[in-house]
């Protein structure tokens, strides 16, 4: 059995869709298999509706996806629903439309202009208007982790020595240190994004496939079986092979 994941999309329609040509071009020879996305739809790219939208599309015509929630699609949801409440995960001084994090690259995309220079009101109001209830509820409703067999998918990653069912939510889709430095086998395969580096890497107890797409880098997508990760590129599965020791 194999799993298809695709890592942190940011707003990039067309990594998207040229990341699900390969995993279609991989499953006409190996067999087709569920695809996980590890969150981080929207912000910073230019077409984060586009994302949501291509989707939507894709579960409602009946592909085997599943869409994960990131802390980037729960900033974008927290603001549409309360654009005063603090997001727990990020630091005091910044704010969901603040320039580093791309929340109005976001609104852009649905027509919502100049949202980084204008009282916050408005933008909440206008934006209020133009993102559909259906794009609200599909955010809102996406789930924080999904496991496959002896694979665990999340965005950021997990709070070790918890069981995933007593894990927290801003752990899931916060989390680093505490997890990116911790080398014990969790007794399954965590495959993750959230924290940008320049390509996937397999760490052994979990495979990170954030490779920076939000900063110009490109979008992985990964085959997984059993704990064997292989790369898809243009010319097909190249191993992704665990850190020596």
């Amino acid at each position: 059995m194999h799993i298809y994941a695709i890592g942190d999309i940011h707003g990039h329609l067309d990594l998207l869709e040229a990341a699900h040509a390969r995993i279609a071009a991989d499953a006409a020879v190996h067999g087709p298999a569920t695809v996980v996305h590890v969150g981080d739809l929207v912000d910073r790219g230019p077409d984060s509706r586009g994302v949501i939208d291509h989707l939507m599309r894709g579960i409602a015509r009946g592909e085997d996806w599943v869409v994960l929630k990131g802390n980037h699609d729960r900033m974008f949801s927290r603001f549409l629903r309360a654009p005063d409440e603090p997001e727990p995960g990020l630091r005091p001084d910044l704010s969901w439309l603040h320039p580093r994090l791309g929340g109005a690259e976001t609104l852009a995309s649905y027509g919502v202009r100049s949202a980084g220079d204008r009282p916050v009101k408005a933008v909440h109001d206008e934006a209020l208007e133009k993102v559909s209830q259906a794009h609200r509820d599909f955010l809102a409703a996406s789930p924080t982790w999904h496991r496959i067999g002896a694979t665990v998918f999340v965005h950021a990653g997990i709070r070790p020595g918890f069981a995933m069912e007593k894990q927290t939510e801003t752990d899931l889709v916060w989390i680093r240190q505490p997890f990116l430095e911790d080398t014990r086998d969790h007794g399954f395969l965590v495959v993750h994004g959230h924290t940008a580096i320049p390509a996937p890497h397999h760490h052994g107890n979990r495979v990170n496939i954030d490779s920076s797409a939000a900063y110009g880098g490109p979008l992985t997508a990964v085959a997984i079986e059993g704990r064997d990760v292989f790369h898809l590129t243009e010319a097909g599965r190249v191993p992704l092979l665990p850190d020596p020791g």
